[in-house]
């Protein structure tokens, strides 16, 4: 028993000299915390600090009054200036970078970024053109008064550099209630956008599917136009206004409808707003048709998107789809409320 004791102790006082002698950084905030852990990086007016006991930490970097690293990173300064060394604090509450080529003073504010020796500066980063995916699902059901039970799921690719933006999508979405289908639907469409000006873009876009509960057994939308950015404080909100000239096909089961084959308008308005712990998603589209501009189809999205664990997120919304002359029988407005985990990768 003593001889177990023995061992025990000595792996306790082990790993106590490790803990010591390992790599420590420091993080000092306004309020007397002191935070020891691995600095990260500093970007987007955070700084992310590794610990051994809670995993990566986000903290303000308004709220941050020193910085200490053991190991060199590559800061850039508000300034533009850059350099790599190590970072200690001065005497009057500033900081000191040393690297090989001397030492820089400067203060916490005024380091605009920071990344590992041998990484990219993440503003160089963001500007490459790459290519981001999203995945989405959701399934519902009820039983009881009423019998429901659906479920649907979508893709996203998105290829975004600084003058242009990629977008292919598809999604698809099935409903029973009380034994009768009450959705049916699949969509899939491209997107792709240039800017010809600091604000202002040309655009084409194609979507094309299938709503059974509509009668709609293939339905196509085309359109090609010019987009504005009235709003354009990235990366925090984004609002951009389409026109353009579209071509509208709907081809109807039902015989006593007749297809729609028409060029039109095609009218857009989309909107991005970051917050600290959300992001909302607005847009609405509408495509009236030369011929008569009583028939048309109007679709608006709007949605919350909440980041959860890792790269997952649940985004929770409301979609409406009008279209003006339905089959007989159909209503002109389906509204849909919706739940959907998502999942975000690049």
């Amino acid at each position: 028993m003593a001889k177990n004791r023995l061992k025990l102790l000595g792996a306790v006082l082990g790993a106590l000299l490790c803990g010591v002698s390992s790599r420590a950084d420091l993080i000092e905030t306004k309020n007397g915390a002191r935070l020891v852990g691995v600095v990260k990086a500093v970007n987007g007016g955070s700084v992310v600090l590794e610990t051994e006991y809670a995993g990566p930490i986000t903290i303000k970097q308004s709220e941050v009054v020193r910085i200490e690293t053991e190991t060199p990173l590559v800061f850039r300064l508000a300034g533009g200036t850059t350099m790599e060394g190590t970072v200690a604090a001065t005497a009057d509450g500033r900081l000191a970078i040393t690297g090989q080529d001397g030492t820089i003073t400067t203060t916490v504010d005024k380091v605009a970024a920071s990344w590992a020796p041998g990484q990219r500066d993440p503003a160089v980063v963001q500007l490459l053109r790459r290519w981001r995916y999203e995945a989405s699902f959701d399934i519902s059901g009820k039983t009881g008064n009423s019998e429901q039970l659906g479920y649907g799921g979508g893709v996203k690719g998105t290829l975004a550099g600084p003058e242009d933006t990629l977008v292919l999508y598809s999604d698809f979405a099935y409903q029973r209630t009380n034994g009768l289908k009450s959705e049916d639907r699949l969509r899939v469409g491209i997107d792709y956008s240039s800017y010809l000006s600091k604000r202002t873009t040309w655009y084409a876009r194609d979507e094309g599917g299938y709503d059974n509960v509509k009668d709609i057994s293939f339905y196509n939308v085309a359109a090609a136009g010019l987009g504005y950015d009235f709003i354009q404080n990235l990366p925090r909100q984004k609002l951009t206004g389409r026109a353009g000239i579209s071509y509208r096909f709907e081809d109807y089961g039902a015989a006593a409808t007749e297809d729609v084959r028409s060029a039109g308008l095609d009218l857009g308005l989309a909107n991005t707003i970051r917050f600290e712990t959300a992001t909302m998603n607005n847009s609405v589209t509408y495509v009236p048709s030369f011929e008569d501009f009583s028939n048309y189809r109007a679709v608006h999205d709007s949605n919350l998107e909440f980041p959860l664990a890792g790269n997952w997120k649940f985004r929770v919304g409301v979609n409406n789809d009008y279209t003006s002359r339905p089959t007989p029988g159909v209503e002109k407005l389906d509204t849909t409320y919706y739940g959907k985990f998502v999942l975000n990768w690049d």
